[in-house]
């Protein structure tokens, strides 16, 4: 059979490689340069000689394996998950928490250059405790027939495969102690063939599990993890079908924020980095700077997590949300805080919001932050609405980096820059901007 040569075709190849690392990239890889072409190797730290064998390559870029590691950097520190490299979780614990901070700036403030043409300010660093960060997690749940065991974990890096794990030193270190002893509960009930996953959650009042279950569940079953509950002091929640939820064990839950007692249903959305949230409420509150006489706009607002702490700064606050069950929770949150300067809105974002009766009277300032997808709807409203700041919080540097592009051409300047470090050890890169006006626009 006749082959054609395709450009688009990935070339695997066996070709072995000794190159130097001489950075990461925002997802923890190690950056290498091979005949100008610039290779990705997992697991090696700048600084670093290595043999690597390519396995993909490209025109202007390869993707290797390390085979063998000729020095170490003094950067690299032992990984204190006995997972590490197994579980798909974490990717950089073999780094140090200094390296992983500055590769994650630079790639962002490099992504923001090269993506808007203008120069970037050096990115403030909001971080917080290295492990022990987590306040929620899911993990899967698998029953192996043949050794009779109940598999509890994360997916295996690069697979589907589960991860069987004992220990995950991410995790907030009450939800942590909750393994063993859950796993164990877990296994001994009768429909243990026939779970789906269990979600740990650390709220106010202690950690709750919810457990997914795929078929109604004996007596005997809710007894054994009520019991499981009251020994281990922790909240429980039944899932039988995707969109229920039964309380078993315990009270509704909460988090609080900048002094204040947000509830959330246990499938709501929370920051899963608390001492980071906590800081990232307080700086953008420092940028935005809202006055006791301002009308300020919180976009994508969920159940409140910055609207209500705007609420006790300025004269009027008005939250948007595309879900309406996160906009009952959010005017549920302002109730429960006595705000009476709040209202929320369910509105899709994506439509022209300037023709809305609660945006008749303008913003001061809008804070918005968007899910991954970005803003790329509502940025053109945004500039209608001509506030004096806009503080943009992003999961998602390219699509921060497309819709400051709307704000930079319409007269607004970056005046600062924030890399979050939601989520040490990991690849993942947030980040929060803030926006001027030149007076001269308004």
């Amino acid at each position: 059979m006749a082959q054609f040569y395709s450009p688009n075709r990935r070339v695997t190849t066996r070709q072995i490689l000794t190159v130097t690392v001489d950075s990461l990239d925002s997802f923890g890889q190690g950056v290498a340069r091979h005949e100008g072409k610039t290779l990705f190797i997992p697991g090696v730290l700048p600084g670093e000689q290595a043999e690597v064998q390519l396995t993909t390559e490209k025109r202007q870029f390869a993707h290797a394996r390390l085979r063998r590691r000729l020095n170490s950097s003094a950067e690299r520190v032992e990984p204190r998950c006995p997972h590490f490299s197994v579980c798909g979780g974490c990717q950089q614990q073999h780094a140090g928490m200094a390296l992983q901070q500055r590769s994650k700036a630079a790639a962002l403030r490099h992504l923001m250059r090269r993506e808007t043409g203008v120069e970037m300010p050096e990115p403030v660093v909001i971080d917080g405790p290295d492990y022990g960060y987590r306040r929620r997690a899911r993990l899967a749940l698998l029953y192996q027939p043949k050794t009779r065991q109940l598999l509890m974990g994360y997916r295996r890096e690069g697979s589907h495969d589960l991860a069987d794990i004992h220990v995950c030193p991410v995790l907030h270190p009450a939800l942590e102690a909750l393994l063993t002893p859950l796993r164990d509960c877990l296994a001994g009930l009768k429909a243990a063939k026939r779970l789906g996953h269990v979600e740990l959650v650390m709220a106010e009042q202690g950690p709750l599990v919810v457990l997914r279950h795929l078929d109604v569940l004996q007596e005997a079953d809710r007894q054994a993890l009520n019991d499981f509950g009251a020994r281990v002091g922790c909240a429980l929640f039944l899932a039988p079908e995707a969109g229920a939820l039964a309380c078993l064990r315990g009270a509704a839950p909460s988090y609080r924020i900048d002094g204040l007692s947000l509830a959330f249903s246990p499938r709501d959305f929370i920051q899963v980095n608390d001492e980071v949230n906590q800081r990232m409420v307080a700086q953008a509150l420092e940028w935005l700077d809202p006055q006791p006489h301002e009308r300020v706009l919180d976009l994508f607002c969920g159940m409140g997590n910055f609207t209500l702490p705007l609420a006790r700064r300025a004269a009027s606050v008005v939250g948007v949300e595309g879900v309406a069950a996160l906009v009952e929770k959010g005017r549920e949150n302002a109730e429960r805080n006595a705000f009476g300067n709040v209202t929320f809105f369910h509105q899709n974002l994506e439509e022209d919001v300037t023709r809305q009766p609660w945006a008749a009277q303008g913003f001061d300032k809008i804070l918005l932050d968007p899910a991954r997808a970005g803003a790329p709807g509502v940025m053109s409203q945004i500039v209608k609405l001509t506030p004096g700041r806009v503080v943009y919080i992003s999961c998602n540097p390219t699509t921060l980096a497309r819709d400051s592009r709307v704000l930079l051409a319409a007269g607004y300047r970056l005046e600062k820059l924030a890399m979050l470090d939601m989520f040490p050890h990991t690849g993942h890169l947030e980040s929060m901007a803030l926006f001027l006006l030149d007076s001269n626009v308004r």
